[in-house]
């Protein structure tokens, strides 16, 4: 009896770790911010109307470009720390819109100023994000 009691908590247990690691698939990074202008793009078909209407944009850094296979991929994104503790609470969704136009890039993600605005109560810094494609 005591075998199979503890069989079934062992069984318990490996189902828990198998739904806790096929649900947490998220990626760890930096964001800064990038101001206006924000077109043209690297991104092709975007106009001042195709942006994202809410402002919540992104370019991609070097890692993440993959050769423009990034664009128009979404991220649901959150700010995990930074200097001066410039974190919000909740996350937000971006889109990728370009490729970061300063090399080297200063980061894996470069928000529109709308973004980062969204998560950071520090502008004009460097934080450290959590994000995962949706």
């Amino acid at each position: 009896m005591e075998r199979e009691r503890w069989m079934a908590v062992a069984m318990l247990f490996g189902l828990i770790c198998d739904v806790y690691l096929v649900t947490v698939s998220a990626d760890v990074g930096t964001a800064t911010s990038y101001d206006p202008p924000y077109l043209p793009t690297k991104c092709p078909g975007y106009t001042e109307d195709q942006l994202p209407e809410n402002g919540l944009f992104v370019a991609a850094g070097n890692g993440m470009w993959d050769n423009g296979a990034a664009c128009g991929r979404k991220y649901q994104l959150r700010c995990l720390s930074g200097l001066r503790r410039p974190c919000k609470d909740g996350s937000i969704v971006v889109q990728v819109v370009d490729f970061c136009r300063v090399s080297p890039c200063p980061s894996t993600l470069v928000l529109s100023n709308r973004a980062f605005d969204a998560v950071s109560k520090i502008p004009n810094t460097k934080i450290n994000v959590e994000y995962a494609q949706i």
